[in-house]
């Protein structure tokens, strides 16, 4: 299963008894109307700093939280918002950081599924530790600690997408205390990885504005994780490895001992 799957894709798949649907627009949402089948899955965001033993501690309460909506670590995952990537994006990386290993995002969200829609509450069955399939990954959750001990590896692309300004420090935001760009990253604003709201660019094109080939490990940044986390959707979608680094320069710009490039 890709990273990135589309509607088409998911209604051939719906009925897969190894497959399920997390809606993370939340219960009230999900009540309304929702994907057949499909059941609410709120697993929050990245915290904007966090260390290799807190990313440990968060894990093991996301596996709670999949536990207690029957998630055992076995099934497909694949996540539903409400179209613009900003909720199933963070909440992957969430499910990923607790260990679910098969995690995608439907592109469109609930917008672009072009099937019927159910109404009401659903029943979840928990699902016991024992019963679970969920080791903790804190590798879903790049930390400063974890980038700075690869700068200069090459194996690593490390993507700002942030404005040109931004980058540079000539406009950063203010509530920074140092401008300017983490060392060897390259620069592309996330606005060139989309043609509208939630609808990545075709990935000829995006490899093409990434200049690497598919299947490059990337970690992608801006100011506070939001729109590295849209970054990292459309690179997926593109076949990039890619992560989102939530702290972003806000936390890198906190810490003097930290590197940086104007």
């Amino acid at each position: 299963m890709r990273a990135v799957v589309d509607s088409a894709w998911l209604a051939e798949h719906l009925g897969d008894d190894d497959l399920v649907v997390g809606d993370v627009r939340g219960p009230n949402a999900h009540m309304r109307g929702h994907i057949p089948g499909s059941r609410p899955l709120v697993l929050g965001s990245p915290p904007p700093a966090a260390d290799e033993e807190s990313a440990r501690a968060l894990a093991q309460e996301i596996a709670l939280r999949l536990r207690r909506h029957g998630i055992t670590g076995r099934e497909r995952l694949v996540l539903v918002d409400r179209g613009d990537g900003v909720g199933a994006m963070p909440a992957a990386q969430m499910a990923e950081l607790a260990g679910h290993p098969q995690v995608a995002i439907l592109l469109g969200g609930i917008a672009g599924w072009q099937g019927e829609l159910e109404e009401g509450a659903v029943e979840l069955d928990h699902v016991r530790e024992p019963e679970a399939d969920l080791e903790p990954s804190p590798r879903a959750l790049p930390t400063r600690q974890d980038l700075v001990a690869r700068l200069g590896d090459g194996s690593l692309a490390i993507l700002d997408v942030r404005t040109p300004d931004e980058y540079t420090g000539r406009r950063g935001k203010p509530c920074d205390p140092r401008q300017g760009h983490i060392p060897g990253a390259r620069n592309l604003d996330v606005t060139e990885l989309f043609e509208g709201p939630g609808r990545p660019a075709p990935s000829e094109r995006i490899r093409e504005l990434v200049g690497l080939p598919e299947g490059t490990e990337i970690v992608a940044y801006c100011h506070s994780g939001s729109r590295s986390a849209l970054a990292t959707l459309a690179l997926r979608s593109a076949g990039y490895e890619a992560r989102n680094y939530a702290g972003s320069w806000h936390e890198w710009s906190r810490h003097d001992e930290l590197p940086l490039e104007r």
